[in-house]
């Protein structure tokens, strides 16, 4: 397993290690200043310099996607769940998760300052904005089970609650995946965004407020090395989420067989 992991990565890293060499050319042969665009051994010193400021910065940032995403993984898997159950309650609550998707998070953050501290504001918008996708996919996924395997529930008198289980609950758990999946990413694009409209990251220690802080500076390469750090994680948010999703479907469920798992 290990050996197709590494094969299956090693094109998109060979790819990835091209485009810096291109970069890295290209600002030393163009003489580039670092202040309009950094070299990437020029980031990489940086990453070095600023390590353990950055480091910091970047744990209050995950440390507030982790709770929004796990808040929102529990909020969104109750709720949906509830929903399947009753058809008045979905019809209730659905208009309103829809207004909450559509409304921009930077119109939101400034609104439950007033009412929040600045951590928990942040936390509140990066929450709102992993909550729908997990609330939408597992209700999708529990409205499509096969209408031939509810019928032959109801012919051996099943209850709601084991039509729930054996029936509902593994049918919705791909979808269920796909929404954690996204909703890992949206989490840490929330936290960010958040703070920076919130206010809250002149009085945190986030990465937006480094991102900032760097901005005002004129620290170009610490800007740079701030998203390159987003976008690590970023990447390994989604890799670990896939790696779990792999694990729970690999063995029955035929969009992980197919592609030899």
């Amino acid at each position: 397993m290990l050996a197709r992991v590494l094969a299956a990565a090693f094109p998109p890293l060979l790819a990835f290690a091209v485009v810096l060499g291109l970069w890295e050319a290209a600002v030393r042969a163009w003489e580039i200043p670092v202040y309009q665009l950094p070299a990437p051994s020029v980031i990489a010193q940086k990453l070095i310099e600023d390590r353990a400021l950055l480091f910091s910065s970047l744990l209050a940032t995950l440390s507030i996607t982790v709770q929004a995403f796990l808040l929102a993984t529990i909020c969104g898997a109750l709720l949906a769940l509830a929903m399947s159950q009753s058809r008045w309650l979905a019809r209730i609550i659905a208009p309103y998760a829809i207004i909450l998707q559509v409304t921009p998070i930077v119109a939101i953050a400034p609104l439950l300052l007033i009412y929040l501290s600045p951590h928990h504001a942040v936390l509140v918008c990066a929450f709102l904005v992993a909550f729908f996708p997990i609330l939408s996919n597992t209700a999708l996924g529990l409205a499509s089970v096969d209408h031939a395997l509810l019928d032959l529930f109801d012919l051996y008198g099943a209850s709601a609650w084991r039509r729930l289980i054996y029936l509902r609950a593994p049918a919705a758990l791909p979808q269920f995946l796909a929404g954690l999946r996204i909703a890992g990413g949206l989490a840490l694009i929330g936290a960010v965004v958040a703070e920076l409209a919130a206010g809250a990251g002149g009085q945190g220690s986030g990465l937006a407020f480094r991102i900032v802080e760097a901005g005002f500076r004129l620290d170009i390469p610490r800007m740079f090395a701030a998203l390159a750090l987003l976008s690590v994680s970023g990447v390994a948010i989604y890799g670990a989420l896939s790696l779990l999703s792999f694990f729970a479907l690999r063995r029955w469920h035929d969009s992980v067989r197919e592609r030899g798992g």
